[in-house]
């Protein structure tokens, strides 16, 4: 069952990067002229953006609950640090409700400090960065362990930062609606 759980995760991980890929591909079209693609973009995610952005929150709170207290991976400094910009945005559900996009701008922080937060871990814990003394002593073997692996690259820093990464782009297309 846990396995099954681990690869369900590593799964929507993947089809969220898929997500990024084409948001990005749109974002590049529209820089070079041919804005057909962002517009539909646009038009297809507007006024759900502050909802997918809560859903991406709920199943990423979920998951790193799931880690911690199914699969008792210890979560390390970076960890706690990633939760506290994730977390939040899982009350995007009450200006969702109210139809306030505005929320868009005042959330929009969180994400981006996690993101950083998540690629400083990727970092760390693929041996580019050397870890702090602080990473190592926060969680057995410190910020570089691997509690999971799947497809071969998916860890729980990758899939924070994919989440984040998410985010921003739904949070800044939520900021720049016209109210």
């Amino acid at each position: 069952m846990n396995e099954a759980v681990n690869a369900a995760l590593g799964v929507l991980g993947l089809l969220a990067q898929v997500a990024l890929a084409v948001a990005l591909v749109a974002g590049l079209l529209r820089l070079v002229g041919v804005p057909g693609p962002w517009r539909a973009l646009r038009e297809t995610l507007q006024g759900s953006e502050l909802w997918l952005v809560f859903g991406i929150a709920l199943v990423a709170t979920g998951g790193s609950l799931f880690f911690s207290e199914v699969e008792h991976f210890f979560p390390c400094k970076l960890c706690w640090f990633q939760r506290i910009a994730m977390y939040p945005l899982v009350l995007l559900a009450l200006p969702a409700l109210a139809r306030d996009i505005r929320a868009g701008r005042y959330f929009l922080p969180l994400p981006i400090v996690g993101l950083a937060v998540s690629l400083w871990h990727i970092l760390v814990e693929r041996g580019v960065v050397e870890e702090t003394q602080s990473c190592e002593i926060s969680a057995p073997g410190g910020c570089s362990v691997r509690w999971l692996e799947e497809l071969g690259y998916i860890t729980i820093p990758t899939l924070a930062a994919t989440a984040f990464a998410l985010c921003i782009v739904l949070l800044g297309l939520a900021a720049a609606h016209r109210t």
